[in-house]
């Protein structure tokens, strides 16, 4: 029970320590394996620290007191070498791990599915280019397919975030970045920001539902057949700073909003 509370209490019950794609597992064996490493020095520390408060207790008379003592070569090697393998083994989880993980590099099988990320105040806008779809505090993605972000910010600095997915990634305005994902099975996952951004901060959340191949397709064919139209006056509409945003879904009527956006002229007056 006690273990259970703790582990939640770390992974905020479907967090980090509970992944659900390749990406959120490899930064749990990171996690797992530093932690590893560091009880290996820090569970003998513990019990050394109240194996010596025993035998050097008061009361204690064959513990024997040595005032002159002052150098053991043995000692110094040791207090020495321990913390430095201890780094090195924790250095090379480290790097190894976060090459492996590096948010540009594609996830291996099929061709990924394109989704441009904006983050507005105070919501998320979520772009399908090659569905002709845009979604509002929803992302809609397909299990077992890997996923191609592009993000940026419609202003300040914000930071995308699926927790059991894995790789938060920072978004700002004028410049774009990247992060490939993938979610293994079907499931409602919580995404969030991670970066202050003003008042409507704690309302930035949004859900994510990965749906099975077939439950996708009908949600996009049904979706482009309903949408309303989301092209420049829509999005300045969107871009309005608002909280607590109900998720909708649009047809995107504008291929390049995502670029406009990035170079600033997606707010302009007049149409594209």
């Amino acid at each position: 029970m006690l273990c259970s509370a703790a582990v939640c209490a770390l992974s905020g019950c479907g967090g980090v320590l509970e992944p659900r794609g390749p990406v959120g597992a490899a930064e749990k064996l990171i996690l797992i394996d530093s932690l590893a490493v560091m009880l290996v020095i820090v569970v003998p520390v513990i019990l050394a620290t109240l194996g010596f408060a025993w035998w050097f207790r008061a009361g204690n008379a064959r513990a024997k007191y040595l005032p002159d003592w002052n150098f053991s070569g043995h000692l110094e090697l040791i207090v020495w070498a321990v913390p430095t393998l201890v780094i090195t083994f924790l250095g090379g989880i480290a790097w190894f791990g976060s090459h492996s993980l590096d948010p540009y590099r594609a996830l291996p099988g099929p061709k990924p599915l394109e989704i441009e990320v904006v983050s507005l105040d105070w919501k998320w806008l979520f772009l399908y280019p090659s569905l002709g779809l845009a979604t509002v505090n929803q992302l809609i993605i397909p299990a077992g397919t890997p996923l191609h972000f592009r993000l940026t910010s419609s202003g300040v600095m914000n930071s995308f975030f699926v927790p059991q997915l894995g790789s938060q990634i920072y978004t700002m305005a004028g410049m774009t970045s990247q992060v490939n994902l993938q979610a293994d099975a079907p499931g409602l996952y919580r995404g969030l920001s991670a970066q202050f951004s003003g008042a409507g901060f704690a309302d930035m959340a949004f859900e994510v539902r990965a749906m099975s191949p077939q439950a996708y397709n009908r949600w996009v064919a049904e979706s482009q057949a309903a949408g309303a139209p989301l092209d420049r006056h829509g999005y300045r509409d969107l871009a309005t700073p608002s909280r607590n945003t109900s998720p909708a879904v649009y047809k995107l009527a504008d291929a390049t909003l995502f670029e406009a956006i990035v170079d600033g002229t997606a707010q302009n007056a007049g149409s594209p």
